[in-house]
């Protein structure tokens, strides 16, 4: 236990320390030198000792204080932010070599992953440089070449990136650890299964179905770091390290003998249709509404695979509170002026918003 001294104790034991023959009487130089040392030291331990206290409660620790503290515990490590992947269409005759790069129009580059020889028209794997979500970009923008390529005279993406996620939070990571000592997983229980699909970086979160094809199956649905319905990859690499090929033999994180499907989650379109009676002044009903998506998307990120409805009450809060916005009426989620329902397999996404 952390003990402190105040300042008459630090006082009277320099004093004390202090040789007899050394004038020490009250108002002599060395007792008012000692004294202030003293009244510094004493505060030292008073700032100290708050910090020693602060540092024993994890919710205190952020970045790597926070990593050290659990994984000196549980062995969980922060999960780091992801490359995203895609493919590019050639056009041309020549070879694209491994590390060749590709950019968008703004100097975002992306890296063949793949030697292949094109002759005409090919499709080359790429991996994005630079790492985290910005590295997820729609089709038809990665068109340029930094360095010509010899033969190769077009290049084009045809399908967004996919799988480029942020370094895991503070917030999720201390989630993570939660889970780990308040629901202990041991013998490939559910909390196993759900604490593996987790350690896969690019997963969000998972659900696990015991039984559900029979003795010895499970069933972990997952959904990626930005709340969404994981990639066809992510499903893969989760499988792979719970139980690759779903063969049952162990050769994953599962013990022998169980045989884990992973699979996506299923999207839930949430359509909002709303009237604005009226706008605060400088804001226009484009700018509302773009302020409106963002702040209704993180609402549905916050609930997903915690809450199986999509509150109407809240959705109306949510545009009451959006900024510009004076006054509302006549909200409508999915068509209806109530709740609405997510299946345990489902998570709920922004799908169209129409303003009136």
């Amino acid at each position: 236990m952390f003990v402190s001294k105040d300042k008459d104790t630090l006082k009277d034991e320099m004093l004390d320390d202090i040789d007899d023959t050394e004038d020490k009487t009250s108002g002599g130089f060395i007792y008012k030198v000692i004294k202030a040392i003293a009244i510094a030291i004493s505060n030292l331990y008073k700032y100290t000792k708050k910090e020693v206290v602060e540092k024993l409660d994890v919710e205190n620790l952020h970045s790597e204080e926070l990593e050290r503290y659990i994984k000196q515990r549980t062995g969980i490590t922060r999960k780091q932010a992801t490359y995203a992947v895609g493919e590019i269409d050639i056009e041309g005759n020549g070879t694209v070599y491994e590390g060749d790069l590709f950019q968008t129009e703004n100097g975002l580059q992306f890296k063949s992953t793949e030697t292949k020889t094109i002759v005409g028209k090919g499709i080359v794997k790429i991996q994005a440089t630079k790492a985290g979500e910005i590295s997820v970009v729609p089709a038809g923008v990665i068109t340029k070449m930094p360095m010509t390529l010899e033969g190769i005279t077009n290049v084009n993406n045809s399908k967004p990136t996919i799988d480029g996620y942020e370094a895991e939070t503070d917030e999720s990571l201390l989630e993570r650890y939660y889970e780990r000592i308040r629901t202990p997983a041991t013998s490939g229980n559910k909390a196993h299964y759900k604490n593996w699909a987790k350690e896969v970086e690019g997963v969000g979160d998972a659900r696990v179905f015991p039984l559900w094809q029979g003795d010895n199956t499970v069933k972990v649905v997952i959904i990626d770091a930005n709340k969404q319905p994981a990639s066809t990859e992510l499903v893969a690499n989760v499988q792979e390290h719970i139980d690759p090929n779903k063969s049952g033999l162990g050769e994953g994180t599962a013990p022998i003998g169980a045989y884990c499907t992973v699979s996506s989650t299923v999207a839930k379109q949430i359509n909002i249709s709303v009237k604005i009676n009226r706008i605060s002044d400088s804001y226009s009903i484009e700018n509302i509404k773009e302020k409106m998506k963002t702040n209704i998307s993180e609402y549905l990120k916050s609930i997903a695979f915690k809450q199986n409805y999509v509150s109407h009450a809240a959705i109306g809060n949510i545009i009451f509170n959006t900024e510009g916005v004076a006054d509302h009426s006549d909200l409508k989620v999915n068509n209806s002026i109530g709740n609405i329902a997510i299946v345990d397999e489902e998570v709920a996404i922004l799908g169209g918003v129409s303003i009136a």
